[in-house]
Order: C-alpha cells, then sequence, then structure tokens
C-alpha cells in the first residue's frame, strides 16, 4: 500500500453497502489519500465535527437518509465538494443533486479509476488558489458592474454594503463567466467548466443555476443586465469587470 502523505486530501466515503465503501476506500488508500468509510450521513457529520474533510464521495440511495438529504444538510453550513454515486435510472436525482451543490457524479456500477480521475480534477478545481485568474495575476475582489466579489468570502457586496453569500455551485458559476468576459458560453461549456463533464439534451440544470445567480446579481432578473441569454447560444457576461 501506498503510505498516506502528511498532507493527503481527507475523503469520505458513504455508502450503506459495505463492500462498496470497503472496495473504494482501499483503492483510494492505495493512491494514498486519507480515507473514512462510513455507512450513513449521521457518521458522516460525526467525522465532519471532529476532523477536516477535503471531498466526500457520497451514495445516493441510502436508507432513512439519502444522498440528496444529506448534500442540501452540508450546503447550509459548508462547501466541501461532493462526488454523488448513483444508479443508472436516477436521471433526476443526478440532476437535482448538481442543483443542490455537488461537483460532480459517477453512475453505478463504475471502474474505481475513473472515480480517481474525477476525484483528482474536482480537488484540482477546489484546492487550487481561489483567487479568480487573468493574465496570471491572482486578485481577492473583483468589481463586476455595481457589485464586488469578494473571492475568499464567495460573498457579493452591493452599494448599501450588506454582504451576499453565494453557494458553491453559484461561485463556480460566476468564476467561469469571469475568467471570460463577454465570451458567449453554451450550457455544454459551462456544465463542463463548472462540474466537468458534458450534459445532455435534456440537462438543463445550468438554466437553474444561472436563474439562482441572476436573482442574486441581477436588479431586474428578468431583464438580466450582467448574464445575458444568447438563444440558440448561452450566456455570457456582459457586465464590466476590473480586477483589485
Amino acid at each position: 500500500m501506498v503510505p498516506v502523505m502528511q498532507n493527503a486530501a481527507h475523503i469520505v466515503v458513504v455508502d450503506d453497502h459495505q463492500d462498496i465503501r470497503e472496495l473504494v476506500g482501499q483503492y483510494l488508500e492505495q493512491q494514498g489519500y486519507r480515507v473514512s468509510a462510513v455507512e450513513s450521513g449521521a457518521a458522516l457529520r460525526r467525522i465532519i465535527d471532529k476532523d477536516t474533510v477535503d471531498l466526500i464521495v457520497l451514495d445516493v440511495m441510502m436508507p432513512e437518509e439519502d444522498g440528496l438529504s444529506v448534500c442540501r444538510a452540508l450546503r447550509s453550513n459548508t462547501d466541501t465538494p461532493i462526488i454523488f454515486l448513483t444508479a443508472v435510472a436516477e436521471e433526476i436525482d443526478r440532476i437535482v443533486g448538481i442543483e443542490l451543490g455537488a461537483d460532480d457524479y459517477l453512475v453505478k456500477p463504475f471502474n474505481p479509476r475513473e472515480l480517481l480521475a474525477r476525484i483528482r480534477a474536482v480537488l484540482r478545481r477546489t484546492r487550487g488558489a481561489p483567487a479568480v485568474q487573468r493574465s496570471g495575476t491572482g486578485a481577492n475582489v473583483v468589481t463586476i458592474g455595481q457589485w464586488k466579489l469578494n473571492i475568499g468570502r464567495q460573498e457579493l457586496t452591493g452599494d448599501d454594503g450588506v454582504g451576499v453569500p453565494l453557494s458553491t455551485a453559484e461561485f463556480r458559476l460566476l468564476k467561469v463567466f469571469l475568467d471570460r468576459p463577454g465570451l458567449v458560453l453554451s450550457r455544454e461549456q459551462l456544465l463542463d467548466l463548472t462540474v466537468g463533464r458534458m450534459a445532455d439534451i435534456f440537462d438543463r440544470s445550468i438554466d437553474n443555476q444561472v436563474s439562482r445567480l441572476r436573482k442574486k446579481i441581477e436588479l431586474d432578473p428578468k431583464n438580466p443586465s450582467i448574464i445575458k441569454t444568447h438563444w440558440g447560444g448561452g450566456y455570457s457576461l456582459s457586465a464590466e469587470v476590473s480586477f483589485e
């Protein structure tokens, strides 16, 4: 077994099937990660209360409290990345999971190497420098029209000085727009850039995320001026952006 490095990411595998969580846990430990394998959302919370968790692999179909409920509760007080494990027939659960703030999903049965690749991709996105990058220069505060975005706090502040917190999914989507101001991005591109996968023809989770972000950032969400819709093309950030 590969020895766990002192700064190795701590991954919690949550699945009510003992054979799955042990298989996944052993494989990830072989890759050098620190792993905790538990059977329920309650057991996950006990770990979160006493230890730092860098990523959660969360099964959707669990008795008593399912993965969607666990994700919803976690997103009220933590931004810890979540990768869902779902069954083939649970398309609606996969979409709802992304809308709730999950970072990615994987369909059962799966190859552990694919799970490893997705874990590495999510950790690269979430453990990297949080500052928005432009021409190689980091920024802690970004001005977007009448708003100021505090990168570290993932919070918008308007002219009234009142902070408006962003969820993980909202912040990730806004960052994609900030990295590409003025560029029209399709739904497929936005989904790939935010959660690392391409959309299928029925996937409209990005539309829902844009709608939620507009409610926070637009003066009139029904007539948006910051994030504009391009019919048949996607969305673009149209406000003036400056980096401090």
